[in-house]
């Protein structure tokens, strides 16, 4: 196992002031871990963890989609701390909007968490973990991930992206010692759902009345999601000490429900797409289908 048994865990925490981040920096500490956690207002982290002894915590703003302060974010966490064994992409925030209301401006700015922030991340830590031939990275993502909806199509997009580059991750890594794991939760209990964590376009057309029934869904959602933010955090941790999660683990009911479906629509297409698949070859040459 890459975790540590006989001294604290390390943790290098993105997103860590609200939601699934806040209560994960919550829990860690309290096990007695050392926690570095990235937030856009450290002051806002601090205060949220209330009565929680922040000793371990090393609270740091940093701007994800700027590549030298998350370099000088990490080799200040390994300074504080002497190690660095669990790092947890976690930033992010929803978006709601037809793909055709979706501004180029905001697109890029939600693959700037979502993608290039987490590359930030991984470009500055890999070294490391390689060189100690240990280290686990743990990539948030989200059964949208996995099952894009209409009016999700920016949110998804960048988790697609995650997700593939997270699986071309593993698969680079494994062997020299690092672990990789993608945790795809459903909707949680948090305030994802609210506009403090929520972009929206700032126009929006006549001709999607399907999505704007869908955003007003959502926004009346928070308060009834089935996830329970604590029981996801505490999976997360389960995750990194036991060493025995699949790549892609899913969590909540409604996650692997939608999963299952999406596994269902993926293989009837294949199946229906066969015949035409198989003209394409050049004649005479091997296929890999046949």
């Amino acid at each position: 196992m890459a975790y540590p048994t006989d001294r604290p865990a390390t943790w290098f925490v993105t997103g860590a002031s609200r939601g699934l981040g806040l209560e994960l920096v919550r829990q860690l500490l309290e096990r007695g871990d050392d926690v570095a956690a990235t937030t856009r207002s450290t002051e806002r982290l601090v205060a949220a963890l209330g009565g929680t002894d922040t000793s371990r915590l090393l609270p740091l703003a940093v701007d994800l989609a700027d590549q030298a302060q998350v370099t000088q974010a990490i080799a200040t966490t390994e300074q504080r701390f002497g190690n660095l064994d669990v790092v947890v992409n976690n930033a992010g925030y929803g978006y709601l909007a037809a793909v055709e209301e979706v501004s180029d401006a905001d697109a890029r700015a939600m693959f700037d968490v979502q993608v290039f922030g987490v590359w930030n991340v991984l470009r500055a830590v890999l070294p490391g973990f390689r060189e100690r031939r240990s280290g686990h990275v743990v990539n948030v993502s989200s059964v949208v991930g996995l099952v894009p909806f209409p009016g999700w199509g920016l949110y998804a997009a960048g988790k697609f992206a995650l997700e593939a580059l997270t699986e071309s991750l593993a698969a680079e890594v494994g062997d020299h010692g690092v672990r990789v794991h993608l945790i795809e939760p459903g909707y949680l209990r948090t305030d994802f759902l609210r506009p403090v964590s929520l972009g929206m376009p700032r126009s929006t057309s006549d001709a999607y009345p399907a999505v704007r029934e869908m955003v007003e869904q959502h926004l009346a959602m928070p308060g009834t999601q089935l996830g329970d933010p604590a029981k996801v955090a505490t999976a997360i941790i389960t995750v990194a000490t036991s060493g025995e999660a699949p790549l892609h683990q899913l969590l909540g009911s409604d996650s692997l429900s939608l999963a299952a479906g999406r596994l269902e629509a993926l293989a009837d297409d294949f199946d229906a797409s066969r015949d035409l698949a198989m003209t394409t070859d050049v004649i005479g040459a091997a296929s890999a289908g046949s």
